[in-house]
């Protein structure tokens, strides 16, 4: 048996600062037994909770299942045990798969050489036993498989959700520097916005705010548009159940109210990219994308504003940035009466340029 197999414990990989809302999430999702650990979160989770969990999840990057974790001193011992693992309960000869591998303060210390060591065993172990070897894909693999080697200690896992979760599918077109969809899922999810008053984002870049905001509201699954998922290479995937998930989630997909989301840019690039990109979801046609500069913004009284300003790789300069910011402050204090800004600033010291005193601050 797997190591999951035994325990029934998962792992969810999250980015920094996202610990508590994803446990939340899990918890809503039906995990139970939430651990917050290096990298992540471990849970318990039945079939129908882990299904719910990688269809639904807009927080975790990846969700995988362990086969097995042991001692690892050497490249040659990470060959020897993977080599033994019946590595034909997961894929055969037709499927392709491909290796992720990270290492932390161990005596393997190449990402890269560990992952390819993982993968000759796993093409050695077909060659013995089939005389014939799985394809490669680095890109689109029917399996990912994800080596994580801490302190000497190995875990090789079942990627669940057939590769990064903040892949929407939606994202057709992008700008300079764009928002991860997970980053701005969880930007929503802080400002607790449920749809009780419009929601604007005025510099909204290729639209991942919105498009994050329309499938909060509208209860859209985050893996929607995905094809296929990890667990179903698993061999003890219940298809029955995964459908069933499958149509309770999409079953509680509701509409959008026309003029509830909105977005404006002052590069006509950008929201030509936001329009292309929120129409690939179901209601993203509702949003309303404008070409305007945010200083041209007549009002946004009685809103919900939440944006991303540009700083860094699209801007100059600093001073510029802290400029843009100040400016921005301003609009707010003078155009946006009964508002409320959530503002995500990349950059920690233009906190000071926006001129308005926050009501709490999230790293």
């Amino acid at each position: 048996m797997f190591s999951y197999q035994k325990n029934n414990r998962f792992f969810a990989q999250i980015a920094d600062g996202f610990t508590e809302a994803a446990a939340t999430e899990l918890s809503e999702l039906g995990a139970s037994q939430i651990e917050p650990v290096y990298r992540g979160l471990h849970f318990n989770a039945a079939p129908r909770a882990l299904y719910r969990i990688n269809y639904q999840s807009r927080l975790c990057s990846r969700i995988t299942a362990p086969l097995i974790t042991f001692d690892c001193h050497s490249a040659k011992y990470l060959y020897k045990t993977a080599v033994k693992i019946p590595w034909q309960q997961l894929l055969d000869n037709s499927n392709s798969f491909a290796v992720k591998a990270t290492v932390n303060k161990s005596k393997i210390n190449h990402s890269q050489f560990a992952a390819l060591r993982l993968k000759d065993a796993v093409v050695d172990y077909f060659k013995a036993e089939t005389g014939l070897r799985p394809d490669i894909d680095r890109q689109t693999p029917d399996l990912w498989l994800d080596l994580y080697i801490n302190n000497n200690r190995a875990t090789i896992s079942l990627d669940l959700s057939g590769g990064s979760l903040h892949r929407r599918g939606y994202r057709a077109d992008a700008v300079e520097a764009p928002m991860q969809e997970t980053l701005a899922a969880a930007i929503i999810r802080l400002s607790e916005w449920q749809g009780e008053r419009p929601l604007i984002d005025p510099m909204c870049g290729s639209g991942t705010l919105l498009a994050e905001a329309l499938m909060h509201y509208c209860r859209l699954p985050a893996g929607l548009l995905r094809s296929h998922f990890g667990f179903e290479m698993m061999p003890d995937f219940k298809k029955e159940i995964w459908q069933e998930v499958r149509r309770e989630a999409n079953d509680n997909i509701i509409p959008l109210p026309n003029g509830l989301i909105g977005g404006s840019d002052i590069l006509k690039p950008a929201s030509a990219a936001a329009r292309d990109n929120l129409t690939n979801l179901p209601e993203g046609q509702k949003v309303i994308i404008k070409t305007i500069p945010f200083q041209d913004i007549e009002t946004l009284t009685n809103t919900t504003i939440i944006c991303n300003p540009p700083y860094g790789v699209r801007l100059k300069n600093s001073t510029e940035a802290a400029a843009l910011i100040e400016e921005f402050g301003n609009f707010l204090k003078r155009k946006c009466t009964g508002s409320t800004a959530y503002i995500y600033l990349g950059r920690r010291e233009l906190l000071k340029s926006v001129g308005l005193h926050p009501s709490w601050k999230s790293p």
